[in-house]
């Protein structure tokens, strides 16, 4: 299956794109630091999804997924240490762990069914 049909990818993208917004208004201080962190976290995540997609079996599909997953935890402390430093207001932090969540869920969902494949 194409990855770029998979809603778990899809919702995935849509995160990538509001954590870009959010990280926008970061100080410019933290450009080389959380900010760049915290993006390539979140793009890790469909990025997996796709190269695990393009590999050969389902299995390495399932260990890409299981890559997904940590960086959606990665993500998830590094949107806890940006609200600590206040870095986000209280709606951004609702709205993007919302996202986060629905794509834990996904990934969840799909890895229990890659598994069911091999």
């Amino acid at each position: 299956m194409n990855h770029k049909e998979l809603d778990v990818w899809k919702v995935s993208m849509e995160l990538v794109t509001l954590v870009y917004k959010l990280t926008e208004a970061f100080p410019k201080s933290e450009n080389f630091g959380l900010t760049s962190q915290i993006r390539r976290s979140a793009v890790s995540i469909p990025s997996n999804i796709a190269e695990g997609s393009g590999r050969n079996s389902w299995k390495e599909l399932h260990q890409f997924v299981g890559y997904s997953i940590g960086s959606a935890a990665e993500l998830d402390t590094q949107i806890i240490i940006a609200k600590n430093l206040n870095y986000l207001d209280d709606k951004s932090i609702e709205e993007v762990f919302e996202m986060l969540e629905k794509t834990r869920k996904l990934l969840s969902g799909y890895k229990k069914y890659v598994k069911t494949k091999y």
